[in-house]
């Protein structure tokens, strides 16, 4: 689950200046832990207490001991000098495009050690973070509550029972989020209010046929290479039966003791999994050899991916997108669908099931039209 997290500007490390980040040159005096002269330099790149200077080893641990959130106090390695700072800059004028997948990474692909399942660092620039804001005592708390796909600069598509009997107001939608519990993001995500929340007129809760909603945010985003948009099947479009992509911040384990039940585990950066699509046909037969039994029938609202060992969306996922290959087109993706249910997490044979976006392809773009928002 996404705990509260706040996050503060770059502002003694990166000067921003027309979308430009730079490091700030200036060196300033301290002393470190060990009563030792230092400087203060981006927390990063301190590593026990010496400089680093050929950026190997870098960690995002913070200390007190300088003014500013992002510096920490470490002794220079005089062994070294530093012949020229490093320049990080945001495009200014960039141009959105839908689907364009970050497969490298952005700007932090070596500040971390990728493991299996996680995601780059603006790799899925579509992601949206669905935080439900709660009272606690006279302030209010944001907790994760599911995931969601941007489609249009203020329309965000996302699963009906992730937002069933809530109110606009209870929900806030955040785009470029990447780590949930650290706050070394070189560019900050953005929260955004929704004016109006779409279920679909035949959503069916008990059995959540048609599980699709969309959000119609109060302002527009603005794009940029941690935020944009994800393709949009046409009407009724076939599903390639390809390898694709579901990401989301749901539970990453799966286990069937109790203290797993009780305590699932999630992860604090964005995971990506990639699954194969099923035929419809092939997916209700799997599902009948589950504890739905011979006669289940598998509505055709949905469509299936996964089915292999450990591999799988869960609790956590609801809402989150399925994004496949645009064929012919490098690095580009259209949502095929949206996460919505499964028998257990990570069985084998044993498809998780989502919502077929291409079958709602006309509803979606009825509702931006009758809701007077801006499909582009």
């Amino acid at each position: 689950m996404i705990v509260d997290f706040y996050f503060v500007l770059l502002n003694a490390i990166i000067a921003i200046n027309a979308q430009s980040f730079e490091y700030n040159t200036e060196v300033k005096s301290c002393v470190t832990k060990i009563n030792t002269e230092g400087e203060c330099v981006p927390y990063y790149l301190c590593q026990n207490g010496k400089i680093i200077t050929d950026g190997s080893g870098l960690f995002d641990t913070r200390t007190v001991g300088c003014t500013d959130y992002f510096e920490e106090c470490c002794e220079p390695d005089n062994q070294h000098t530093v012949e020229e700072s490093l320049t990080v800059k945001r495009n200014a004028t960039y141009e959105p495009v839908c689907g364009k997948r970050n497969s490298e990474g952005l700007l932090l692909e070596s500040l971390t050690d990728s493991i299996q399942g996680e995601s780059q660092y603006g790799e899925f620039p579509w992601m949206a973070a669905l935080l439900e804001k709660q009272s606690i005592s006279e302030s209010f708390e944001k907790s994760y509550k599911c995931g969601g796909s941007l489609i249009s600069k203020n329309v965000v598509l996302t699963a009906a029972h992730c937002v069933k009997g809530k109110n606009p107001e209870d929900i806030v939608v955040r785009f470029g989020e990447w780590d949930s519990e650290k706050d070394y993001e070189l560019f900050k995500h953005a929260d955004h209010d929704v004016d109006k929340i779409v279920m679909h007129e035949k959503f069916y809760a008990p059995a959540v046929h048609n599980d699709i909603a969309l959000l119609f945010l109060t302002t527009d985003v603005k794009f940029a290479e941690t935020i944009d948009t994800i393709c949009m099947p046409s009407q009724d479009q076939p599903i390639d039966l390809t390898r694709c992509f579901a990401t989301g911040w749901g539970k990453n384990k799966f286990g069937n003791d109790e203290d797993d039940k009780e305590h699932p585990s999630m992860p604090k950066i964005l995971k990506k999994i990639e699954l194969p699509t099923l035929h419809h046909d092939e997916c209700q037969t799997k599902m009948r050899n589950t504890r739905l039994g011979r006669r289940f029938i598998l509505h055709d609202s949905f469509m299936c991916a996964g089915g292999e060992e450990g591999i799988d969306t869960c609790k956590g996922d609801g809402g989150s997108p399925l994004v496949c290959p645009v064929a012919g087109e490098e690095d580009k993706y259209y949502q095929a669908g949206i996460v919505a249910w499964g028998i257990g997490c990570g069985g084998k044979d044993v498809p998780g099931i989502y919502v077929n976006v291409a079958k709602f392809a006309g509803w979606i773009n009825e509702q931006i039209a009758l809701n007077d928002f801006d499909s582009n």
